[in-house]
């Protein structure tokens, strides 16, 4: 079963964790508990996963906590991930049975001791606020170091009545409010995407950036021909510093942006097999440089990665590389987040796990009870916290949401259930004419799918997609199917005996 780790009153196991860094972190800022011992935690750190790389400097703790301020950009209305965003912000959306997509990056600032985080969205923030209010505010930080997280959702101004038109719009919307936190120390402005799964020490990611006196640095990933069609790319001197910019490059024009990935860092064997280098879409600018930046040189631009910081680099500006070379994934279309959800389950050595005792990946304490499995058959799946699996089912290969509900005699192969927000009874269902249970009802088939939360799903259904079909748009009947996976739409109701 999957371990949170969340933020609890255990001070001391906190303070142990991150007495083990080699740069050492304010334990007392972040309180944390991991339903696991210690001898689990780190044989799956030596074995299973690349834990993050430890720093050979030195940054104090009041370097990072009070000069970088931390912004995600939750990203727009999440059409690529719909309808899993028709009643969320993209990054409220569920992940790896007990987490939201916004617990990566916050996490990650966390254990960085970037203690000043905004998150900014516009569509359906509701949830995501109550998400990070309950999850962060009243641990992150403290009375000299004023740490948050908080959500900047577009709204009406004197200067700006529009939504946001792109990163850099969002930013630059906002950029009143950041300035105020500049006049208070901050100096660089570390930005983030809402929708990536990776683990990252954002400390030596600073470092680099201050260190070769960049105004940008871009985080970048290695990759090889194949992959790098579909990214934009970064061409780099012998330094590291960008020379040029290319967005998904084909023929001759992608071989034009070969690099020597040795410069950044990439041992030479490593380096010939992934020759370029792509945006991550994460980035450190400096605080002047950025005002400098959205309000003179680019007002109108609405995009960081292809105006914005191409632009910068034809001022003139200092634009470095940041090697990153470990587990990353865009997880912005259903595909991307299906495959990424059930890879966690991949055994014995999954390319990302939550289970890293240096850097754990946190959320909000609910307080639920153990999961329950009856006499069942479990394989290579995760089971979120307070969900009961009944007697004659099979569980392979899925990821089993927080509060989820299986009958009798159900199978569940491939697949992404993500649970319920609350518990409801048999007995309060049977008060409600024609009521469906929440979760899969006795006898049910789902294979390659991903029910979203609240969904009531009745007896004898089968969610098999039985036609192979690519692309259908049941939106009127509870589901849609987009890259050939079957998606029940939050709070839908499956007829009994439905065949899907």
């Amino acid at each position: 079963m999957a371990s949170s780790a969340r933020f609890g009153n255990t001070r001391c196991l906190a303070q142990s964790r991150q007495s083990a860094r080699k740069a050492p972190r304010q334990a007392s800022q972040v309180q944390a508990t991991i339903a696991m011992d210690r001898e689990q935690a780190q044989s799956h750190e030596s074995k299973d996963i690349p834990t993050a790389k430890p720093l050979d400097f030195e940054v104090t703790l009041p370097d990072m906590s009070k000069t970088v301020l931390g912004i995600i950009l939750g990203g727009g209305a999440g059409s690529r991930l719909y309808p899993l965003t028709k009643k969320r912000a993209k990054p409220a959306v569920p992940l790896g049975a007990n987490y939201r997509l916004i617990d990566i990056p916050v996490s990650n600032c966390i254990n960085s001791n970037v203690n000043k985080i905004y998150c900014l969205t516009q569509f359906n923030s509701a949830s995501l606020n109550r998400h990070l209010s309950q999850a962060y505010n009243s641990n992150v930080g403290g009375y000299s170091s004023k740490g948050f997280v908080e959500v900047l959702a577009a709204s009406q101004s004197p200067t700006g009545s529009r939504w946001f038109q792109g990163t850099a719009d969002a930013v630059r919307q906002y950029l009143w409010l950041f300035e105020e936190a500049e006049r208070n120390g901050v100096e660089d402005f570390l930005i983030l995407s809402g929708d990536h799964l990776y683990r990252m020490n954002y400390q030596d990611f600073v470092h680099t950036h201050r260190q070769t006196g960049a105004d940008i640095t871009v985080a970048a990933l290695p990759t090889d021909e194949k992959q790098a069609t579909a990214f934009g790319l970064m061409k780099i001197d012998g330094t590291g510093r960008i020379q040029d910019f290319a967005e998904k490059p084909k023929g001759e024009a992608l071989k034009a942006m070969q690099v020597d990935t040795t410069a950044l860092g990439l041992d030479a064997e490593r380096a010939k097999k992934l020759p370029y280098i792509a945006s991550m879409g994460i980035y450190v600018l400096k605080a002047s440089a950025i005002r400098k930046l959205l309000y003179e040189h680019f007002p109108e631009a609405n995009d960081f990665g292809s105006e914005v910081i191409p632009g910068a680099k034809d001022l003139g500006m200092h634009v470095q590389a940041y090697l990153y070379d470990g587990y990353w994934e865009d997880i912005g279309t259903i595909e991307a987040f299906y495959q990424a959800n059930l890879a966690l389950t991949k055994n014995p050595k999954p390319d990302y796990s939550f289970y890293d005792y240096d850097a754990p990946i946190y959320t909000m304490s609910r307080f639920l009870p153990p999961s329950k499995v009856a006499d069942a058959t479990i394989s290579n799946s995760i089971l979120g916290d307070g969900t009961v699996i009944r007697a004659g089912s099979r569980i392979s290969h899925s990821v089993v949401g927080l509060r989820s509900l299986i009958q009798e005699n159900c199978i569940v192969e491939d697949t992404l259930l993500m649970g319920s927000d609350y518990y409801e009874t048999l007995e309060e269902c049977a008060l409600i004419p024609g009521c469906l249970p929440m979760g899969l009802g006795a006898n049910t088939v789902v294979r390659k799918a991903i029910v979203d939360k609240n969904a009531r799903i009745g007896s004898n259904v089968q969610i098999v997609n039985k036609g192979d079909v690519r692309e259908s748009n049941m939106e009127h009947l509870g589901f849609v199917i987009k890259d050939g996976i079957v998606v029940v739409i939050k709070d839908s109701i499956i007829p009994d005996g439905t065949i899907i």
